[in-house]
């Protein structure tokens, strides 16, 4: 499985690079599995202006588990952290996105596509009600990409058929500025 992880606010001491930190810790202990964790990424606020800058990852975790099962441990993590739901890409302490898991497709190819061909103005304004999967932006998003290439560059999207170098790669310029890793010690 694929999760993305984000953070543009502290959450009680902690910085958001430290949030990130100890949501992974949390996630490998929810899941009892080895983590292969991304590289750390400064990336501005999506969409721009909506908020101070993010720190973004992703982890990759080899254990069978059921999607739904998934999401709702990562949506308990993130209680953990203070998140409250209250408007779409609103500022946050922490963001964890089920990105994908192998090559499922879910609910249906139909479902996917819908949400897939949303405006950005209109993904704002909805959420969906059920998983999708794979995330029906990832390919688009290179705050999610970027990380995502670190730690599974060859991994193929059901649908586009495209590896997330190809999808990378794919991605207009504009979508990359500002995307800068990490120091270990920032």
């Amino acid at each position: 499985m694929l999760i993305a992880l984000g953070s543009n606010l502290s959450v009680g001491n902690k910085s958001s690079r430290d949030v990130i930190r100890a949501a992974i810790t949390r996630i490998g202990e929810t899941f009892g599995a080895p983590i292969v964790e991304s590289r750390h990424f400064r990336t501005p606020a999506f969409p721009a202006g909506s908020g101070p800058e993010f720190v973004n990852a992703a982890v990759k975790i080899e254990k069978a588990v059921p999607p739904q099962e998934v999401l709702g441990a990562l949506h308990d993590i993130e209680t953990e952290f203070g998140r409250e739901r209250r408007s779409r890409w609103a500022a946050r302490g922490l963001d964890l996105d089920l990105l994908a898991v192998d090559a499922q497709v879910l609910p249906d190819l139909a479902t996917w596509q819908a949400w897939h061909d949303l405006s950005t103005f209109e993904a704002s304004k909805a959420a969906p009600d059920k998983l999708i999967l794979p995330h029906p932006r990832l390919s688009e998003r290179g705050f999610v990409l970027m990380p995502l290439a670190d730690i599974a560059p060859e991994w193929r999207h059901p649908i586009l058929n495209k590896t997330v170098l190809e999808m990378l790669a794919a991605l207009p310029a504009a979508e990359l500025v500002g995307i800068e890793p990490l120091s270990p010690d920032e």
